[in-house]
């Protein structure tokens, strides 16, 4: 059996140059990374024995607070096995715990610098509240995408750029969505979205993949290997076997293709966070 590196999923946060690195990996270990995208440096946030739902999770605007779900099976312990907590990023210690007990829903999106929606669904618990952001009671997404990470996810990509151009089922149980961003000198970015049972190995249930497609002549760059891409501002930033790439586009494609940081060799260590 083949190798497979750690998995990496960012958020980027709207109006402030950060973002944060969600690293998993083995399976059951994933990581916080706090991204200054001015000089691209980086810092270990927090680690977690357990799984980030990554696609159900979001950075405030500013860069100051992350929401995300998490489940570690401990179904008997306060959390109830999984849970939704709102932390100051990149650290992952909760200053809002909302236990869940199963992995329906869960999760949220920030609605402003200090608000947010959390993805109740079937209902959370509170163990622990905030006074530093509060639960936005009216927001609800314009579209439903149904009760997993997708419910998150999308209404995430919506709202940051992205236009869902094409929805098709492939499949019983394999759908593949289709979402376009503007990336400059004639280029779009298209990420592919999966929704499947039975992925191939090193692919969760969700997973992306990507295409840079130029609108005057056709041409189409497959990058299959990316598993997250967006745009930095006038770079395209992507990460690709457990690195964090960056590159320009000019009319004949890719330019000055940059490693910007490596993730491979993280291995786990406690870290308190300082709050």
């Amino acid at each position: 059996m083949a190798e497979i590196g750690p998995r990496v999923h960012v958020l980027l946060a709207r109006r402030a140059p950060v973002g944060v690195v969600i690293r998993r990996g083995p399976s059951k270990r994933v990581c916080t990374i706090l991204w200054d995208r001015r000089r691209d440096e980086f810092r270990l946030g927090q680690w977690l024995k357990g799984r980030i739902y990554e696609r159900r999770s979001d950075l405030s605007p500013d860069g100051s607070h992350l929401i995300y779900f998490a489940m570690n099976g401990r179904w008997d312990s306060e959390a109830k096995g999984s849970w939704t907590a709102i932390s100051r990023a990149p650290y992952l210690k909760a200053v809002a715990l909302f236990p869940k007990g199963d992995c329906w829903h869960g999760g949220g999106l920030f609605t402003g610098m200090d608000t947010y929606w959390l993805n109740d669904g079937f209902g959370h618990s509170v163990l622990r509240d905030a006074v530093e952001v509060r639960r936005d009671a009216k927001y609800r997404p314009d579209q439903h995408f149904g009760g997993e990470c997708l419910g998150v996810y999308y209404p995430r990509l919506l709202r940051d750029g992205w236009k869902l151009v094409q929805r098709e089922n492939v499949a019983k149980w394999k759908d593949r969505d289709i979402f376009e961003k503007p990336a400059g000198s004639g280029w779009v970015l298209r990420k592919i979205a999966h929704a499947e049972l039975g992925a191939q190995q090193g692919k969760g249930c969700y997973w992306d993949e990507h295409e840079l497609v130029h609108l005057e002549t056709g041409r189409c760059i497959r990058c299959p290997d990316w598993e997250w891409a967006d745009l930095d501002g006038e770079r395209l930033v992507w990460a690709a076997g457990g690195k964090l790439m960056a590159a320009t586009l000019a009319g004949g494609g890719m330019v000055g293709e940059a490693e910007l940081y490596d993730f491979g060799a993280m291995a786990f260590e406690p870290i308190e966070a300082p709050y």
